[in-house]
């Protein structure tokens, strides 16, 4: 069962992630996994509940290759902003279809997806405002979160646009891009905390 279950989650990536999910029947799904659909229901309830799992792995694997990147690095905060990025940009570029996936195709779907969308999103603010807890002599402040939250929605939205707009740009000007936001953001906070040395 564990097998066919794959098999399905294979054929929603490349059901989903090329003609999308609305156009995607769960017969489609199945002659692509190569199952009846009777093997479908034994795994997911609806097409809804296949695209949710489907989310989950890719955004799990996605997490995966970022923390093991941030591991990897040099403990240098701006060795460290690199690796994350690239990792995180890379995994989803390096096939286009996940990219469609988590960041097209789960949007609108219902209320549930959105919050499973926002959690995902917050887990790389925390691994934001980890990483910029290992460089920092005091406390991060609710600043620093609210920042963080808008530079992960940029790569997001940065990564959206890459998509949309036929996928021309190098991936490693998308990461250099956004490794001088999140540099350009420090900076900013450095500043202020000289000035403000006890806020």
């Amino acid at each position: 069962m564990r097998q066919r279950r794959a098999a399905i989650l294979e054929s929603a990536l490349e059901q989903f992630g090329t003609s999308g999910y609305a156009a995607a029947s769960i017969k489609q799904l199945c002659r692509g996994a190569g199952v009846t659909e009777r093997y479908f229901y034994e795994s997911f309830p609806n097409r809804e509940v296949c695209l949710a799992a489907l989310y989950d792995s890719l955004a799990e694997a996605m997490r995966a290759a970022t923390v093991t990147a941030l591991a990897q690095a040099d403990p240098d905060l701006d060795a460290l902003t690199a690796a994350g990025l690239d990792a995180f940009i890379r995994y989803l570029t390096s096939d286009p279809r996940r990219a469609r996936v988590v960041l097209i195709e789960v949007v609108g779907v219902s209320s549930e997806m959105e919050q499973r969308r926002h959690r995902v999103l917050r887990d790389f603010v925390d691994t934001v405002m980890a990483t910029w807890a290992t460089d920092s002599p005091r406390a991060l402040a609710r600043v620093e979160r609210l920042t963080a939250t808008a530079l992960v929605g940029g790569v997001n939205h940065l990564l959206v646009d890459w998509l949309m707009d036929g996928r021309r740009d190098d991936p490693a000007e998308l990461v250099a891009v956004c490794v001088d936001l999140f540099a350009a953001a420090r900076t900013q906070w450095d500043a202020a905390a000289s000035q403000h040395p006890h806020t």
